[in-house]
Formats: C-alpha cells, sequence, structure tokens
C-alpha cells in the first residue's frame, strides 16, 4: 500500500519529519507501525502517550485495572475525575484527544495464555508495562516464541530498568537472563510496598517509547540483549550486557 502523507500531517510531524533520520518515509514506517503494550500504568501511560504523539497507527492498550487516587502522581493519562474508570477506555478517550488518526484497541483483560493467542498477530512491536514478575515472565516467553520485538521495564523508587529484545535474533538472550524467577518477589515491583517517585514513571516510560520507535525507524543503537540500569536519585546510568543462559 503506496501511503501518502496528507498536508495536516505533513505539519503535525514536521519536527520529527525534519530529521535526517526520519523525513517523510521514516514517518510513513511510524504510521505503519503497530505496538501493544501490557499494563497502563506509569510506564504504559507514558509510552502510549508519546507513541501517540509520533504518529503510531495501530496501538493496542491491555490493562483489566480501573483508576485510582494513588495512581494520580505518576500515570499521566489519568486525572481526579477517572477514579473508578476504566484505565484503557479512559487512556483511549485522552489518546484520540492527542491523535484522532492513531487506531486505539482495548483490551480489558489479564494479560495470559488465553488472551495473548488471541491478539498476537495483531502486532508487531510489544511493550512491557506491567508490575508483576508472572505477566513479564509471561510477556517474554510469547514473544520469544513468536519472534517479536519487546522493550519492558521496571521502576522501584529512584531507580529504573529497561530491556529490549528482538526474539528474531536466535542468540538473544531474555529476560531469565537477568532474573530468576526462584529469586524474585513481586514486591521490588510493586509501588504500594516500596514506592516510586512519579517522574521515575514518566522518564523510564518515554525512554521505553523511544526504544521502540528507534526499532521502527531502524536507526540508532538500541538494547537488544542488554540493560540500561538508572539511578535518578544520583544521576547514574550504566549499560549491561546480558548473558544468554543456557536454559531459556
Amino acid at each position: 500500500m503506496n501511503l501518502k502523507l496528507n498536508n495536516s500531517q505533513i505539519e503535525k510531524f514536521s519536527r520529527q519529519i525534519i530529521l535526517k533520520n526520519v523525513g517523510t518515509e521514516g514517518q510513513k514506517k511510524i504510521i505503519r507501525s503497530k505496538v501493544l503494550i501490557i499494563g497502563m500504568g506509569g510506564l504504559g501511560c507514558s509510552v502510549a502517550e508519546f507513541l501517540t504523539r509520533a504518529g503510531v497507527g495501530s496501538l493496542g492498550i491491555v490493562d483489566s485495572d480501573k483508576v485510582d487516587l494513588s495512581n494520580l502522581h505518576r500515570q499521566s493519562l489519568y486525572d481526579f475525575q477517572d477514579i473508578k474508570k476504566s484505565k484503557v477506555y479512559t487512556a483511549k478517550k485522552k489518546l484520540k484527544r492527542i491523535n484522532s488518526e492513531t487506531k486505539i484497541n482495548c483490551y480489558k483483560i489479564r494479560f495470559n495464555e488465553k488472551s495473548y493467542s488471541k491478539i498476537i498477530n495483531k502486532y508487531d512491536y510489544f511493550v512491557d508495562g506491567s508490575d508483576n514478575f508472572k505477566t513479564k515472565f509471561l510477556i517474554n516467553d510469547f514473544c520469544k516464541v513468536s519472534k517479536k520485538f519487546l522493550v519492558t521495564a521496571s521502576i522501584n523508587k529512584f531507580d529504573g530498568h529497561i530491556f529490549s529484545f528482538d526474539f528474531k535474533n536466535k542468540k538473544t538472550p531474555c529476560i531469565r537472563s537477568f532474573f530468576q524467577e526462584k529469586e524474585v518477589s513481586d514486591d521490588i515491583l510493586n509501588c504500594e510496598y516500596e514506592g516510586v517517585l512519579g517522574t521515575v514513571a514518566g522518564i523510564v516510560g518515554t525512554l521505553q517509547a523511544n526504544e521502540v520507535l528507534k526499532k521502527i525507524l531502524n536507526i540508532g543503537t538500541n538494547l537488544n540483549g542488554n540493560i540500561l540500569i538508572l539511578d535518578l536519585l544520583n544521576l547514574n546510568f550504566r549499560k549491561v550486557k546480558l548473558k544468554k543462559l543456557k536454559n531459556v
């Protein structure tokens, strides 16, 4: 299909199009792209917002929860009037105001093997914004089997971890190479127990969106097989290469 940008799109995305690494052809790639975000909390809200602003053509958002008062300090798509409303349907309304041309598909469900199998083939890029290891491992395993591109992250207190995995490459390690299921507790991902500064969620989520856009455009250096560790309290950042384990 030969996509042609109209005058409105050219003006809307002009600050991206002018970049030599993007241009009109790059913008067309973004508009054709299909991204699924699992978890519409602090990470997912930032990812969804910036991918929508960038012009992603089709965005799937997965979350079974409702907005809670304690969400508002870090989940940027919600406000006081949204409390007790569905996160995905509330987010869709906000996102459509940002870019009405982005198709938003809502999945008010818990992510599991059954739900994944129904939507896996609709998307090319996957973003993990979940807050528990069971879901993170499921997303990781499903994307690995399906050879999808995955950007996953976690936040805690003032810290963030970001991974990206291009599972089309058989040599790519996965999240199980970093976290051992028997050694991790969901407490370190749960803001209710450990707390998190709202800006940390925004920064890490924005970086996830950035990794997705770079992959869509096939530009720059990505994190494939690496973890980016951010200490935002002390402004320390480091990138660590993951070693693929034989048994995962």
